[in-house]
């Protein structure tokens, strides 16, 4: 028996972990995994990253950029559907010599085994790797038990918090996060050696190709030479457009103008590898009886960029929080863990509906075209573009008339 139970030692579980044990708070920490483990995912650590890192300890964000794991990056690359690259650095004028950078890149493998050495040298954290839970069910006092396949009991818990990634049974059954292809992207990922071409500072590469619409390719530098490359679309549109993914993937690395002489040299390593992403674009809940959902088991990733680290780190800063508030109180009720909700959408939902309405702009090559023309001859407007990345009011502009007015008359 114990208060507090984290099923999944991903960023968001391992950050709920952190934060309770520096609130003075035991808890189990269970992962069907033995770390370090790879996770399929994009590999791009954004701002709001090192913003959580540095929330857990001052400390963190320095001793992440000192490992020889992860690459600093000060960028994107945008490409529009006319093949016109628009630069769009995290801080304008920037300074690599001198500057902290905003965002960097570490395969997961890494970065997840970055959080997980932590965890580990925090006595008040019980890490138990290798434990599958193959069932749960909710007790009469309103405990959840945890099973392991062969029926033996893993343990019991008052407050169970769910962070055990984008395929959680316990988020689909009992959440009640089914999967909704309006709201749920499809995405593969292969890595490779020799991409010719890559920004000397690391920017990650998002390529809008005219024929892919409404979905995008990714190119991201690594260490060692290598790069996440990848692609991404709503399931909706895969389904509706009986896209074949992996055959457009290979398609557009050899044959499109951008991307092919760069990718004819380059080696593949390992296989092409598919992952499904629940998207934040709709408001689901995200808790109930003794249980809080975190992460991508509480679809809570970015609609347009795809990103899900932060947002897990964000949701596992307020689950700890409320767990501790929960403890406190001696209610695990659904009506008192609705404030773990209204704490992480009052943080994510004003971005997850601006990336929402990014996303749908996917459906308008023009606009990305005309904004990218626009902006490549416009320093003001680059800036502008740039500062959207770090400051949300920013990206506000984008769902104003006036901005696009000021667009057309070029102010």
């Amino acid at each position: 028996m114990t208060d507090i139970c984290i099923l999944g030692a991903g960023p968001g579980g391992a950050t709920a972990a952190l934060h309770l044990a520096n609130a003075g708070h035991p808890c189990l920490l269970l992962d069907k995994a033995t770390f370090p483990r790879d996770k399929v995912c994009g590999d791009a650590l954004s701002g709001k990253v090192i913003s959580e890192l540095r929330r857990i300890g001052e400390k963190l964000p320095a001793r992440l950029a000192a490992e020889p794991m992860q690459l600093p990056s000060w960028g994107i690359d945008f490409y529009a559907p006319n093949g016109r690259r628009l630069a769009v650095p995290f801080k304008p004028r920037y300074n690599p010599t001198l500057d902290q950078s905003a965002g960097h890149i570490s395969k997961r493998v890494h970065f997840d085994n970055f959080l997980i050495e932590e965890v580990r040298r925090r006595p008040e954290i019980d890490l138990r790797e290798n434990t599958e839970v193959a069932r749960h069910e909710q007790l009469p006092d309103g405990r959840w038990r945890l099973l392991a396949a062969d029926g033996q009991e893993i343990t019991t818990c008052r407050l169970l918090l769910v962070a055990n990634g984008a395929q959680s049974h316990f988020a689909r059954v009992v959440g009640g996060h089914e999967l909704e292809p309006a709201h749920h992207c499809a995405g593969l990922r292969a890595y490779y050696r020799g991409v010719q071409g890559l920004h000397p500072d690391n920017f990650i590469e998002l390529h809008f190709i005219r024929e892919f619409l409404p979905g995008y390719l990714w190119v991201f530098p690594l260490p060692n030479g290598e790069a996440n490359v990848g692609v991404g679309m709503l399931t909706e549109a895969v389904s509706r457009k009986k896209v074949k993914l992996r055959e457009r993937l290979e398609e557009m690395l050899h044959t499109h103008p951008a991307l092919k002489d760069r990718f004819a040299t380059a080696e593949r390593l390992g296989p092409v590898r598919g992952f499904g992403l629940p998207l934040g674009s709709r408001r689901r809940p995200l808790s109930g009886p003794g249980y809080l959902l975190l992460g991508d088991a509480g679809s809570l990733i970015d609609p347009f960029s795809g990103e899900g680290i932060s947002h897990a780190m964000v949701s596992g800063r307020h689950a700890a929080d409320w767990a501790a508030r929960a403890l406190a109180a001696q209610d695990f009720s659904p009506a008192f863990l609705k404030g773990y909700d209204a704490a992480v959408y009052n943080r994510l939902w004003q971005e997850l509906r601006l990336s929402r309405a990014m996303q749908r702009l996917l459906n308008y090559p023009w606009v990305f075209n005309f904004v990218a023309n626009r902006a490549a001859n416009n320093p003001t407007l680059a800036e502008t573009i740039s500062n959207m990345f770090l400051d949300l009011d920013l990206r506000e502009r984008l769902r104003q008339p006036s901005f696009y007015l000021k667009l057309l008359l070029g102010k």
